[in-house]
């Protein structure tokens, strides 16, 4: 796992001597040598990289990572340039047509959302190859509550977007009442059509971020050339 340097690194630091993460090292160290683990190793902790806590204006959490070759690189609903556009993505990408009129890219490359300070938080961030939740319950759920726990604290706005019921039920941990939680169902083809479509998340996140005087979000993915 490669070390976390930006100012994440001190709000973090706590966290690695409890015995939890100890044991969690332990056992993704292990993981790694002896099976196929994704994403890979140095980008595990890539939305803590890509968007330093005091950038965060907008949190997005996902499960855990894809779990084929060449897709997850520690962006929650992201995939690697040259992937095709994983089905719940893809119906991200129509929201965001009718919601705010983006046009549908030709990639699922989110990196450009980070950058703009939007965590692309999983809530487990490595899984075993063709095995989706293999490491849920490991102890990635209690350092990814840390993180959240820690954005809820930024005396900001920041908009919180909880898609899923599992996703949902992180609302526990934010009482800051400079915040926005937006909730829907998951982007799934299985539930996007309960309410996820027509939810309009990324619309009010602009609009909030506009009322308190924060630059919006550009939503827009580009193509890529191939």
């Amino acid at each position: 796992m490669s070390a976390i340097t930006n100012d994440w690194r001190e709000i973090l630091k706590s966290e690695y001597s409890k015995p939890y993460y100890a044991e969690l090292y332990k056992f993704v160290k292990e993981e790694y040598s002896t099976k196929v683990i994704y994403p890979p190793s140095g980008d595990i902790f890539n939305a803590m990289h890509y968007t330093s806590l005091k950038d965060v204006k907008v949190v997005i959490i996902g499960q855990d990572p894809y779990h084929e070759p060449n897709q997850a690189h520690g962006l929650c609903f992201s995939v690697l340039p040259g992937n095709d556009i994983p089905p719940s993505l893809m119906n991200i990408y129509k929201e965001l047509r009718d919601d705010l009129g983006c046009y549908i890219p030709n990639n699922g490359y989110l990196k450009k959302w980070a950058d703009q300070g939007v965590l692309l938080l999983n809530t487990v961030l490595t899984v075993r190859a063709h095995a989706a939740n293999t490491h849920a319950g490991h102890g990635w759920e209690i350092f990814t509550d840390a993180i959240i726990k820690a954005v809820n604290k930024e005396d900001r706005p920041i908009v919180f977007l909880l898609w899923g019921a599992p996703a949902g039920k992180k609302s526990e941990l934010l009482d800051n009442k400079k915040h926005l939680i937006l909730k829907a169902p998951h982007p799934s083809p299985l539930s996007a059509h309960r309410g996820f479509f027509g939810c309009r998340h990324f619309s009010k996140t602009n609009e909030f971020l506009l009322q308190n005087g924060i630059k919006p979000i550009d939503w827009q993915i580009e193509n890529i050339n191939k």
